[in-house]
């Protein structure tokens, strides 16, 4: 086996036990504590809290800028697809015919969405005071998986490449935001909490 699937195998143990740590931190600290009484449903503030509340309508941050938004959510499932994909050529299963160009279509247009948030932040001032380093590295390896996955799912001659590129950004996923895929539901599982108990969520 030639050591870039080394390499990226040794980075995905790593990453898997980083985030692994991460969660058991997650389940340690246990439930939010409230001493207020309590006034509203909590399955429905939780389920709410994964649904509704994410609705681009219920956003201000969302509806005020659809076309970042909607960059975002093809950002977000062409990683979802890119990590999915990532086990397929690991484990040299190959995609053929027209089912290949659709992928790598959809890679491509998301890519260059996630190429468009980056460009976004680094030309409008406000979005720039509000960012630091690993908002943009995150951005970058995120952006070049998507690519990479795309180019090596077009010719195989790119898996030494994709493989080093996905390496460094496991090793780094734990390390920046972008270990929000875990923190993401321990968030959204505080929200529904919070406003569940107190009655506001779901809004009547």
């Amino acid at each position: 086996m030639e050591w870039y699937y080394w390499l990226v195998f040794g980075s995905l143990t790593i990453c898997l036990i980083s985030l692994l740590v991460h969660f058991v931190r997650l389940v340690k600290l246990g439930k939010p504590k409230d001493y207020s009484k309590q006034t509203g449903n909590m399955n429905a503030a939780m389920k709410y809290a994964f649904t509704g509340s994410m609705s681009p309508t219920k956003k201000e941050s969302a509806f005020l800028y659809l076309p970042t938004y909607t960059a975002g959510i093809l950002y977000h499932l062409g990683t979802f697809l890119a990590i999915f994909l990532f086990f397929l050529i690991s484990f040299h299963m190959q995609i053929h015919g027209w089912l290949q160009w659709v992928i790598v279509g959809f890679l491509l247009v998301s890519g260059l969405s996630g190429l468009g948030i980056f460009i976004k932040r680094l030309a409008k001032s406000e979005l720039r005071g509000l960012s630091n380093p690993d908002d943009y590295i995150s951005n970058i390896l995120v952006t070049l998986f998507q690519i990479f996955t795309a180019l090596v799912i077009f010719n195989p001659v790119f898996l030494p490449g994709y493989l080093i590129e996905t390496s460094i950004l496991l090793l780094y996923l734990p390390l920046g935001k972008l270990k929000h895929t875990i923190y993401f539901f321990a968030a959204r599982y505080h929200l529904g909490y919070f406003f569940g108990w107190r009655g506001v969520w779901p809004p009547q």
